[in-house]
């Protein structure tokens, strides 16, 4: 029996409990295909200047119609990965150059930038553009992986075992980046695909979320039902309960198998109305 993906998505941003506004930012497409969350940096406006801007450039490259969607890419195309990531790869980049120019024109916005974490999902193949320390989660056969890197100071450490994983949680630096979008002219873009399996759950985060709540409590809580939005709500409330030291973003991510049979009763009930 032919079967297709059917994502079943929600994104949700709290301010925290500490901090006086929310400079994170996401996006979720109509019709779930891409995916974005930004934590912007540079303080007060800035910060939540330079997240908007980043999620509203990539917004905009995958849907400008006079370019009947398909935007030149900017940067090198990496052979090893389809066109589709690769095209995410260059919104990416897109939106560096917009925050960075932004920030050389007006002195209020200087040092601005911002992390991004973005998929974009295509049959059963998930990109992966990323920078920063905002990250993706795979969740497949009841356990967790972090499948993007921090570009941080304490990763780097534990990277090259100056330093153990449970000495970066506790770390007074964890917060400081190696890269980040908008702040040089240019921007190395992590990329990375996947094939997706049936049963696979996605989650796309800012550090405010993972410096408070633990992947395995990620994991019980996006395992315990199949409702991105209480999922996603929940998550929040244990970050905030943990102290919610920062800005807290989350989209959550169900990919649900359904068999032609059912998708053609959705499609005729659909064009009954």
């Amino acid at each position: 029996m032919i079967k297709r993906f059917q994502p079943l998505a929600a994104g949700q941003t709290n301010v925290g409990m500490v901090r006086k506004n929310n400079e994170d930012a996401f996006f979720l497409a109509p019709d779930r295909d891409l995916l974005v969350v930004a934590d912007g940096m540079g303080g007060h406006a800035s910060g939540e200047t330079a997240s908007r801007m980043a999620v509203d450039a990539i917004r905009n490259y995958f849907s400008d119609p006079a370019a009947g969607g398909k935007t030149p890419l900017i940067g090198t195309y990496d052979e090893d990965f389809t066109e589709n990531t690769n095209r995410l790869g260059s919104a990416v980049r897109l939106a560096n150059m917009a925050i960075y120019e932004a920030a050389r024109s007006n002195a209020q916005w200087k040092g601005m930038g911002t992390t991004l974490v973005c998929a974009l999902l295509h049959n059963r193949k998930l990109s992966i553009a990323h920078v920063g320390d905002s990250r993706l989660y795979l969740i497949r056969a009841g356990g967790i992986e972090q499948l993007t890197d921090d570009h941080s100071v304490v990763a780097e450490q534990v990277k090259h075992e100056l330093i153990s994983r449970e000495e970066a949680e506790k770390s007074e630096i964890k917060n400081i980046l190696t890269r980040a979008v908008g702040i040089e002219a240019d921007v190395e873009v992590d990329l990375n695909e996947l094939d997706l399996l049936g049963g696979d759950i996605l989650v796309l985060c800012t550090d405010g979320l993972t410096n408070m709540v633990r992947d395995e409590e990620i994991l019980s809580v996006v395992l315990a039902g199949r409702d991105p939005a209480a999922a996603g709500q929940r998550l929040i409330e244990m970050a905030n309960a943990g102290g919610g030291q920062d800005n807290i973003t989350a989209i959550v991510v169900y990919i649900l198998e359904e068999s032609w049979f059912s998708s053609l009763i959705n499609f005729l009930t659909w064009h009954r109305r």
